[in-house]
């Protein structure tokens, strides 16, 4: 798909790899509706955005609000005439805690943000998406839909979710107009633990000084996750994978997913205490 002049619609646009996917799709020459919880967030966005920004609205939107979902798309028409992609990048994490310490209304915020929200924009933009030439839905997934992460099981069943679901809706749509693909990023370098409001930035410094018994973890940049994530837009791929530790977890949870869990278990079992 080219990217420039065609119309995108993406989720946590105020933050993270979300606003980079943002910044990256305008100054390509798209039109971009990024929505996301944040007013303070989006405003950002656009600050960010410069002499592109005439062409980015901005949509506070709460994407496990069904009915206001739903509302999306005829809005996004009615300022940018069209749309032509939906990228659902928004996405929290759990606390670090075991399930058995996990309590329901955390569950529920998680499967609702992570699984709820991706299908309610989904089947909200899908009809719309289907009338185009060409389209794109881009949905993120995590390394640990998976790679399981001990303190996220949930999270990771969630992303899971996501991927199941992402894959299922390409072989629906072969042969259509539209193409999906799956998006595994592993360890970027953004504020999710605090985006999610599980944790302060000093609890989130600590956290990753005592993962790896004190080693310092390699992150890939959010603005390059945004890059391949637009890259992959442009070449309808299928699924990616972004970061080595994504890649190679990738390879060896297929070839023996016992010794993966052991190996990240040793790397992270430390965080629960």
């Amino acid at each position: 798909m080219q990217i420039s002049g065609k119309v995108f619609a993406v989720t946590g646009g105020g933050n993270g790899i979300g606003r980079e996917v943002v910044l990256g799709l305008v100054a390509q020459g798209a039109r971009v509706a990024a929505l996301d919880l944040s007013d303070e967030g989006l405003a950002e966005t656009l600050r960010l955005a410069g002499q592109g920004g005439d062409r980015v609205s901005t949509h506070v939107i709460n994407i496990t609000d069904r009915k206001a979902v739903a509302k999306l798309p005829a809005e996004i028409i009615k300022e940018h005439g069209q749309v032509d992609g939906l990228l659902n990048i928004a996405g929290i994490i759990q606390k670090f805690v075991k399930i058995n310490e996990l309590e329901w209304d955390q569950i529920e915020r998680v499967i609702d943000v992570n699984l709820y929200g991706t299908l309610n924009t989904i089947k909200a933009f899908l009809p719309e998406l289907m009338k185009r030439p060409e389209a794109s839905i881009v949905n993120v997934s995590s390394m640990g839909a998976y790679a399981p992460v001990p303190g996220q099981s949930l999270y990771g069943a969630t992303k899971a979710a996501v991927a199941q679901l992402s894959r299922g809706l390409h072989s629906e749509l072969m042969g259509t107009n539209v193409a999906v693909t799956g998006v595994f990023p592993g360890a970027i370098g953004t504020n999710i633990a605090q985006n999610s409001g599980i944790m302060t930035a000093a609890e989130m410094e600590a956290m990753a000084a005592k993962a790896g018994n004190g080693a310092a973890r390699k992150t890939t940049a959010a603005s390059e996750a945004g890059r391949q994530i637009i890259e992959a837009v442009e070449k309808g791929s299928y699924e990616i994978f972004i970061g080595s530790d994504a890649r190679i977890m990738s390879r060896l949870s297929r070839l023996n997913p016992k010794n993966a869990a052991g190996l990240i278990y040793k790397q992270m079992k430390d965080l629960l205490g």
